[in-house]
């Protein structure tokens, strides 16, 4: 009789900005679903882009968790050590004859979104294949795109229900790597969760659109083991209807205001919070209690 692989999740923040109350949900949320099922809970640092992320910003990260006492099972994985990784990826991709060298410009798509000559997708323009038949020479720079699958994705999320998309039409085919070789985050993304054994991801409701997407590269690159289960958990909003976010300067957590921190983003998460004056450490384990109860009964299984 097998037995079920055991729980591996992950916490991902890019560390273009300190943490926020989003992203403390999203830890929270991504913790207290790995201790429910007794797993690891892993953090991997998203910074790709090195000019973007600053090694400052990742140890304040790093900070405020430990402060709101989520500490990670095992090292932190910092995604620019890892392109060596990315790369092997990426020439796999090419010699199964799935991406192709582009050349256009995001103004290039801008203007053909204004002009009619594109649509708008759920993660930008969506690209025309302008370049999928066109022979762009070595020396020129060129970004790498990858050929998304004709067929409808569909998946079960553990909190959305069922989602299905077809790729060809809601996102076209997705840079990989940009002309100035900074890797895309799809691509990185991907490759860290089979790398570090990541059997769920539990984040924000702002990435189920991109969850198909991240299903078809999976296929591509491991079409012998099933992608991660994913659960998207909802995103907190700012007074401006709008989600909070470090681009809409969204105000760093304070950790010397841990516990209401923490206790402010139990309640968006749909926990009961406690009435006496409990340490963090006791919260949690409350809350992995209430969790285990209310989510993992519908949660699906491998």
């Amino acid at each position: 009789m097998e037995t079920a692989s055991p729980y591996i999740g992950r916490f991902a923040p890019t560390p273009s900005g300190a943490l926020h109350l989003g992203s403390l949900v999203a830890a929270l949320g991504s913790y207290l679903d790995a201790r429910a099922h007794k797993g690891v809970w892993k953090v991997r640092i998203d910074d790709l882009d090195e000019q973007r992320c600053l090694p400052a910003t990742t140890e304040q990260i790093i900070t405020q968790l430990s402060a709101h006492g989520l500490v990670p099972d095992g090292e932190i994985v910092r995604q620019r050590t890892r392109h060596d990784i990315y790369t092997e990826a990426l020439n796999r991709l090419a010699d199964i004859a799935l991406t192709y060298r582009c050349i256009c410009t995001r103004k290039q798509l801008r203007d053909a979104v204004k002009n009619g000559r594109a649509s708008e997708g759920l993660a930008g323009p969506i690209y025309p294949g302008t370049c999928r038949e066109r022979a762009v020479a070595k020396h020129e720079m060129a970004g790498i795109r990858f050929i998304v699958p004709i067929e409808t994705i569909q998946f079960t999320d553990r909190f959305l229900g069922q989602i299905e998309q077809s790729l060809s039409t809601t996102i076209g085919d997705p840079i990989l790597r940009r002309s100035d070789d900074v890797f895309a985050y799809h691509l990185a993304e991907v490759v860290d969760n089979r790398m570090m054994g990541i059997t769920h991801v539990v984040r924000g409701a702002d990435l189920s659109p991109l969850t198909p997407l991240h299903i078809a590269l999976h296929r591509a690159l491991y079409p012998d083991t099933p992608p991660p289960v994913y659960g998207h958990l909802p995103l907190v909003l700012g007074s401006n209807g709008l989600k909070l976010s470090k681009t809409n300067l969204a105000p760093a957590l304070d950790s010397r205001r841990a516990r209401e921190n923490l206790m402010a983003a139990a309640v968006h998460l749909g926990l009961k919070t406690p009435t006496g004056q409990n340490g963090i450490e006791v919260m949690l384990a409350d809350w992995t209690e209430q969790w285990a109860k209310q989510y993992l009964k519908t949660a699906n299984s491998r």
